[in-house]
């Protein structure tokens, strides 16, 4: 019955009037078998808390040891073992299967209430960055859920950053648009549109969307040193941005070459192993608090 199941989903979403035959071996069966279990998996780890924050720096490029308390909330699951999970395994079919704004839910809970409850972090903090999905961008009733989060953990909205990649934008463009509007106006948070550069039609959305960071997409970052398209990419992205007002974030920064040739080139903030890997939240420690102090 599985198979007759995924057979039936495959159909709809190839089209109208569309049928999909299953045949022993069928690869587009046994992806969807593959997807049906990470979506019991991730339905289980959200009503048994089995994900686990991270946290990663995002360093001024100027002042990399100095610069402001700031960094990107990262998700993982964990196994049965307590092995930590990419989201590159189970984002896919949260995606598919539109479990990305429970997801997004957790996640807004989750750091909010870390937050309240380590006011030392919280009054150091700069900036924290949350990603969200197309679909939660979609979800009538997230905008009233992440209000009543903002009231119950009494989180200073002008220390919340949203990330929006660049293809969840462009497809839900009148509706991010209304969404990035209303919290930055209303609720001084700030936006950031992730993994920029890839759309064909990038600089031409961008002037239509009032976010404060351009968050360069890593595959024209790490090759900056060997590929002088990725470096006029990475320059052109840059400049477009200083002239908008807008921020730039280079991720993927591995090595002390990426490192100074953005520097040559003028980019605002960096992220990536180089600057610091990715660590639970709950380690975000006195000794971080003491060392942005000292920077202010």
């Amino acid at each position: 019955m599985s198979d007759a199941d995924a057979a039936c989903y495959i159909a709809k979403e190839s089209g109208r009037n569309k049928i999909h035959i299953y045949k022993q071996g069928d690869e587009d069966i046994a992806t969807r078998h593959g997807e049906m279990t990470w979506v019991n998996r991730i339905q289980y780890a959200l009503n048994n808390d089995r994900f686990v924050l991270m946290t990663q720096s995002i360093a001024s490029a100027r002042d990399i040891e100095n610069g402001p308390m700031h960094f990107e909330i990262l998700i993982r699951m964990l196994d049965d073992d307590d092995n930590m999970i990419s989201p590159g395994q189970f984002l896919p079919a949260a995606e598919r299967y539109n479990l990305s704004p429970e997801i997004d839910r957790w996640v807004v809970t989750n750091t909010f209430k870390w937050l309240s409850e380590n006011k030392g972090q919280l009054q150091a903090l700069d900036l924290c960055s949350i990603n969200l999905s197309g679909n939660t961008l979609s979800d009538d009733g997230f905008s009233d859920f992440l209000l009543q989060q903002f009231v119950s953990y009494r989180i200073p909205s002008e220390k919340i950053c949203f990330e929006i990649t660049e293809t969840s934008a462009i497809s839900n463009i009148d509706i991010a648009q209304r969404f990035i509007h209303s919290f930055s106006n209303e609720l001084r948070c700030k936006f950031s549109l992730d993994d920029f550069g890839t759309g064909l039609s990038s600089f031409a959305y961008l002037k239509s969307m009032p976010v404060d960071f351009i968050k360069i997409d890593g595959q024209f970052v790490r090759d900056i040193t060997s590929d002088p398209i990725d470096m006029a990419m990475v320059r052109s992205i840059n400049e477009i941005g200083q002239i908008m007002g807008k921020k730039t974030i280079a991720e993927f920064v591995e090595n002390e070459k990426i490192l100074n040739q953005l520097k040559l080139i003028g980019i605002d903030y960096v992220q990536g192993y180089h600057i610091s890997r990715p660590r639970p939240l709950s380690q975000l420690g006195k000794k971080d608090i003491r060392d942005f102090e000292k920077a202010k």
